[in-house]
């Protein structure tokens, strides 16, 4: 069985019913977890530099307090669960490819995540990362839904 499974979630309630999921399935597997976040890359154009910079400075510190609101919860669920949880985040523009990442360098054997993604046109313009991460990873996935 699984021994160590990636949890990542980007705090929507979906993802979130997934982390609850997750620890149940977790925990039945003896399976420890990590939660995963992708903090997305800043990109920015601005006419002064300083206006650049106090741009740059305030979309990082809310990324991040988003990141750790999301990793909380994944924290607390775990230890209600009794799960052993590690966290870790990761910037990118490609949240798929980090998802993938992180599962390695993290020794992960499962990625399990939900089914959600973008939807509409976005959806068929930029694709779901979540069928980027079950077509590109070489780990297994397990979609919640």
């Amino acid at each position: 069985m699984y021994k160590h499974i990636l949890m990542p979630s980007d705090g929507t309630a979906l993802s979130e019913a997934t982390i609850l999921r997750g620890m149940r399935f977790a925990r039945e597997a003896h399976a420890k977890v990590t939660g995963f976040y992708a903090l997305p890359e800043f990109h920015s154009l601005a006419y002064h530099a300083e206006m650049l910079e106090h741009t740059r400075k305030s979309q990082e510190d809310q990324a991040r307090a988003r990141a750790e609101v999301v990793l909380d919860y994944i924290r607390e669920t775990a230890a209600q669960y009794g799960v052993p949880c590690d966290t870790v985040t990761s910037i990118s523009d490609h949240p798929y490819e980090a998802i993938i990442d992180a599962a390695h360098a993290q020794g992960c054997d499962l990625i399990l995540m939900a089914s959600h993604g973008r939807r509409g046109l976005q959806g068929l313009l930029l694709g779901s990362e979540t069928l980027k991460v079950l077509t590109h990873s070489k780990i297994p996935v397990l979609v919640h839904r």
